[in-house]
């Protein structure tokens, strides 16, 4: 079985390359993306049971991943949200960490964690089967 990713990431650049660094883990994929709070917002709403992790950016085209994370706490419980940002700042990490968010990524230094984390979550979901 696939990780199902869903993107939040308004960067066309950024949400490619990530993509094809997801779709590299193997048994990944991008299910679907959003550019703004309202299209995540409402993409997750109209597909609960769609998506295993979601990667989201803190600064979108409109609106705020913080909004995105805060319309995600009653999520099933191994449905993870993870934050990617250049803003991965100790304060921005609590704040995050309070609105639900499994995990904070800097998009600049910890690509690789993000990978690992990833990586994990496919090991404990073939673990389950």
């Amino acid at each position: 079985m696939n990780l199902r990713i869903f993107l939040v990431e308004d960067s066309d650049i950024i949400r490619s390359n990530l993509s094809e660094t997801l779709l590299e883990l193997g048994n990944a994929q991008v299910v679907a993306h959003a550019i703004g709070e309202s299209e995540a917002r409402a993409w997750l709403g109209t597909h609960r049971r769609d998506w295993d992790l979601a990667v989201v950016d803190l600064f979108l085209k409109e609106g705020s991943g913080m909004g995105v994370l805060s319309s995600q706490r009653e999520r099933q419980a191994a449905q993870k949200i993870v934050v990617l940002s250049n803003y991965a700042t100790c304060d921005m990490r609590s704040r995050c960490a309070a609105l639900g968010a499994d995990a904070v990524f800097d998009k600049s230094t910890e690509l690789d964690d993000l990978i690992d984390y990833c990586l994990g979550l496919r090991v404990r979901e073939h673990q389950d089967d």
